[in-house]
This record gives structure tokens, C-alpha cells and sequence, in this order.
């Protein structure tokens, strides 16, 4: 064998031991890598356990929950029930009022007392006899225009307050011939 053959030999040795030293650095790496991921995949599987149990609890407690709200909407339709026939009394009890309401006012307009309950047909009815309040000084102050009174007039002094000066001294001048 040659020189140059040993030489070349040796420098493909030299870089097959580089390779196999890269390549065990690389093994090593991966062993690293491979037992880092079984400490993490042991964490997860201890913490999905935990979680599980979690869940498990919670589907326990949503199971109570469960059977509190059926409890709840059972007791809610019953309280719907009665408030409906309340409601039901309620509005008759109303129409009752009003009628009475306004037996004992009949110069109320019927049109103008309206509502559902006891407090809506007081105030509605407050609002009417303010109406027919307004409408009563109105006829009568209309009325008391309208009115001549009997017999002459009140003598009283005539009011010059609305003359001009030149009328004011016109009338004057117009009083003191005879």
C-alpha cells in the first residue's frame, strides 16, 4: 500500500470517527430529549388524571344542580299559576271598583275612567274630575260673558288711559261747548 493510500485511509478514518462522535452527540441528544418528553408525558398524565377528577366532581355538582333546577322550575310554574288567578282577581276586582267608581261620580265620562288595577283607576278618575272641572269654569266664565246685566250700567268716570294726547284734548275742548 502506498502513502498515498494510507494517507487517504486515515483521513477517511479520521472523518468516520467525527461522524461516529457527531452521531453519538446526536444520540445522546435524543436520549436527552426522549427522557425530557417522558417527564413532561408523566406530568400531563398527572394532571389529565387531575382534571378527570375535576370533571368527575363537576358532573356530580351539574347532576345536583340538575335536580335543584327541575325542583325550581316546578316551584316557578306553580308560582306562575297562582299569579295568573291573582291577575285574573285582580281585573275583576278593577272592573268592580270602576263601576262602583262611577255609580258614586256619574258625572265622570265612563270613557275616560280606565285601567287595571285599583291605583290606575283612581288616578284616571282624578283625571276626570279634573276634566269636568276645567270644562265647568270654562261654561261658566263663557256663561258669565255672555251675560247683560239688568239695568243701566255703573256710572263711573270714562277711562282716558287709552286716548292719545290730541284725542284727550279734543274731548275736552268738545265737553265745554254747549
Amino acid at each position: 500500500m502506498s502513502d498515498d493510500e494510507v494517507a487517504l485511509l486515515e483521513e477517511q478514518l479520521s472523518e468516520a470517527r467525527a461522524e461516529i462522535e457527531r452521531l453519538q452527540m446526536a444520540a445522546a441528544d435524543s436520549d436527552a430529549r426522549a427522557l425530557h418528553v417522558e417527564e413532561v408525558n408523566g406530568e400531563m398524565r398527572g394532571r389529565l388524571e387531575a382534571v378527570q377528577g375535576e370533571l368527575a366532581s363537576e358532573r356530580q355538582r351539574c347532576d345536583e344542580v340538575s335536580g335543584q333546577l327541575a325542583g325550581a322550575q316546578t316551584d316557578l310554574a306553580a308560582a306562575q299559576q297562582e299569579t295568573q288567578e291573582l291577575h285574573a282577581r285582580l281585573q275583576a276586582a278593577a272592573g268592580k271598583y270602576r263601576e262602583v267608581l262611577l255609580a258614586a261620580a256619574p258625572e265622570l265620562p265612563e270613557e275616560m275612567v280606565a285601567g287595571d288595577s285599583i291605583e290606575e283607576l283612581e288616578a284616571s278618575a282624578e283625571r276626570a274630575r279634573q276634566t269636568v272641572r276645567q270644562v265647568r269654569d270654562r261654561l261658566e266664565s263663557q256663561a258669565q260673558v255672555g251675560r247683560v246685566p239688568t239695568g243701566s250700567p255703573p256710572r263711573g268716570a270714562p277711562d282716558f288711559s287709552a286716548l292719545s294726547p290730541i284725542e284727550k284734548i279734543r274731548f275736552g275742548l268738545g265737553r265745554n261747548q254747549p
